[in-house]
Protein backbone atom coordinates (compact mmCIF):
# COMPACT_ATOMS: atom_id res chain seq x y z
CA UNK A 1 0.00 0.00 0.00
CA UNK A 2 1.24 3.47 -1.06
CA UNK A 3 1.33 5.71 1.86
CA UNK A 4 4.12 8.30 0.66
CA UNK A 5 5.61 9.37 -2.68
CA UNK A 6 7.81 12.60 -3.88
CA UNK A 7 10.72 13.15 -5.94
CA UNK A 8 12.96 11.90 -3.14
CA UNK A 9 11.26 9.07 -1.21
CA UNK A 10 8.71 6.43 -1.22
CA UNK A 11 6.86 4.97 1.34
CA UNK A 12 4.82 1.62 1.40
CA UNK A 13 3.29 -0.80 4.10
CA UNK A 14 1.69 -3.73 3.67
CA UNK A 15 -1.34 -3.07 5.62
CA UNK A 16 -2.76 0.51 7.45
CA UNK A 17 -0.68 0.32 10.78
CA UNK A 18 -2.72 0.12 13.30
CA UNK A 19 -1.62 2.07 16.63
CA UNK A 20 -2.82 2.49 20.52
CA UNK A 21 -1.73 4.90 22.90
CA UNK A 22 -1.54 3.01 26.38
CA UNK A 23 -2.26 4.40 29.58
CA UNK A 24 -1.32 2.83 33.51
CA UNK A 25 -3.92 0.77 35.01
CA UNK A 26 -4.47 0.58 38.51
CA UNK A 27 -3.45 -3.31 38.47
CA UNK A 28 0.01 -3.03 36.97
CA UNK A 29 3.04 -2.45 39.00
CA UNK A 30 5.48 0.83 39.40
CA UNK A 31 8.12 -0.41 36.51
CA UNK A 32 4.83 -1.49 34.22
CA UNK A 33 3.33 2.08 34.66
CA UNK A 34 6.92 3.98 34.37
CA UNK A 35 7.49 1.80 31.18
CA UNK A 36 4.18 3.37 29.64
CA UNK A 37 4.93 6.41 30.51
CA UNK A 38 8.08 6.59 28.77
CA UNK A 39 6.84 4.54 25.62
CA UNK A 40 2.89 5.05 25.85
CA UNK A 41 2.50 3.69 21.76
CA UNK A 42 1.82 0.20 20.92
CA UNK A 43 2.07 -0.87 16.87
CA UNK A 44 -0.99 -3.27 17.06
CA UNK A 45 0.19 -5.12 13.99
CA UNK A 46 3.18 -7.10 12.65
CA UNK A 47 3.52 -3.68 9.50
CA UNK A 48 6.64 -4.45 6.51
CA UNK A 49 7.87 -1.77 5.30
CA UNK A 50 9.33 -0.91 2.28
CA UNK A 51 11.33 2.34 1.78
CA UNK A 52 12.55 3.39 -2.05
CA UNK A 53 15.25 5.96 -1.61
CA UNK A 54 15.73 7.85 -5.27
CA UNK A 55 17.29 11.02 -4.63
CA UNK A 56 20.63 9.60 -6.11
CA UNK A 57 19.97 5.94 -7.96
CA UNK A 58 16.68 3.42 -6.91
CA UNK A 59 17.97 2.12 -3.49
CA UNK A 60 15.22 -0.13 -2.11
CA UNK A 61 15.00 -0.69 1.96
CA UNK A 62 12.77 -3.63 3.37
CA UNK A 63 12.34 -4.03 7.14
CA UNK A 64 9.62 -5.07 9.58
CA UNK A 65 8.48 -3.50 12.71
CA UNK A 66 7.10 -6.25 15.32
CA UNK A 67 3.69 -6.53 16.39
CA UNK A 68 3.71 -5.09 20.41
CA UNK A 69 6.35 -2.77 19.56
CA UNK A 70 6.73 0.41 21.94
CA UNK A 71 8.08 3.70 21.41
CA UNK A 72 7.45 7.16 23.10
CA UNK A 73 5.85 8.97 20.01
CA UNK A 74 7.07 12.58 18.89
CA UNK A 75 10.01 13.20 20.79
CA UNK A 76 9.08 16.92 21.35
CA UNK A 77 10.92 18.80 24.32
CA UNK A 78 8.02 20.28 26.55
CA UNK A 79 8.15 23.63 25.79
CA UNK A 80 7.92 23.23 22.55
CA UNK A 81 4.13 21.90 22.82
CA UNK A 82 2.90 25.21 22.31
CA UNK A 83 4.59 25.63 19.12
CA UNK A 84 4.40 22.51 17.21
CA UNK A 85 2.74 20.04 19.33
CA UNK A 86 2.98 17.47 22.20
CA UNK A 87 4.42 13.80 21.00
CA UNK A 88 1.21 12.39 21.49
CA UNK A 89 -0.89 14.28 18.75
CA UNK A 90 -2.33 11.60 16.59
CA UNK A 91 -0.84 13.36 13.31
CA UNK A 92 2.48 12.64 15.12
CA UNK A 93 1.86 8.64 15.02
CA UNK A 94 2.57 6.92 12.22
CA UNK A 95 5.85 9.48 11.47
CA UNK A 96 7.40 8.46 15.03
CA UNK A 97 6.36 5.06 14.72
CA UNK A 98 8.90 4.74 11.46
CA UNK A 99 11.58 7.42 12.66
CA UNK A 100 12.16 5.90 16.15
CA UNK A 101 12.04 2.52 14.40
CA UNK A 102 14.42 3.62 12.28
CA UNK A 103 16.65 5.24 14.76
CA UNK A 104 16.82 2.26 16.59
CA UNK A 105 18.01 0.24 13.57
CA UNK A 106 20.10 2.82 11.51
CA UNK A 107 21.42 -0.84 9.14
CA UNK A 108 17.57 -0.62 8.03
CA UNK A 109 18.60 2.17 5.58
CA UNK A 110 22.22 1.45 5.21
CA UNK A 111 22.93 4.21 8.30
CA UNK A 112 21.49 7.08 6.38
CA UNK A 113 20.30 9.98 8.73
CA UNK A 114 19.23 11.91 6.59
CA UNK A 115 16.59 9.49 4.72
CA UNK A 116 15.48 8.60 7.67
CA UNK A 117 14.64 12.16 8.35
CA UNK A 118 12.86 12.72 4.96
CA UNK A 119 10.81 9.65 5.89
CA UNK A 120 9.24 11.63 8.87
CA UNK A 121 8.57 14.71 7.60
CA UNK A 122 7.09 12.29 4.28
CA UNK A 123 4.78 10.53 7.27
CA UNK A 124 4.27 14.41 8.61
CA UNK A 125 2.84 15.78 4.89
CA UNK A 126 1.07 12.10 4.55
CA UNK A 127 -0.97 13.46 8.00
CA UNK A 128 -1.01 16.95 7.12
CA UNK A 129 1.34 18.46 9.50
CA UNK A 130 1.38 22.31 8.22
CA UNK A 131 4.58 23.40 6.31
CA UNK A 132 6.33 25.24 9.03
CA UNK A 133 6.12 22.63 12.21
CA UNK A 134 7.63 20.08 9.01
CA UNK A 135 10.16 22.39 8.46
CA UNK A 136 11.36 23.34 12.49
CA UNK A 137 10.97 19.24 13.21
CA UNK A 138 12.82 18.50 10.16
CA UNK A 139 15.81 20.69 11.08
CA UNK A 140 15.68 20.04 14.65
CA UNK A 141 15.65 16.50 14.45
CA UNK A 142 18.52 16.36 11.84
CA UNK A 143 21.02 18.23 13.54
CA UNK A 144 19.87 16.59 16.99
CA UNK A 145 20.91 13.35 15.07
CA UNK A 146 24.39 14.86 13.95
CA UNK A 147 24.48 16.02 17.83
CA UNK A 148 24.23 12.38 18.93
CA UNK A 149 26.85 10.94 16.29
CA UNK A 150 24.50 10.02 13.40
CA UNK A 151 26.73 11.37 11.20
CA UNK A 152 25.98 9.83 7.72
Amino acid sequence: MLWYKDDEIEIDFNIIPVTTMLFPLPDMTKKEKEEVKKRPFLNKKRLFVAIVDKRETEKEYRFMIEQNYRWDGASIPRIFWHLIGSKTEPEFQIASLLHDKLCENHNFINNDRYLSTLVLIGCMKCADVCAFKRWLIKHSVDNYQKFCGWRQ
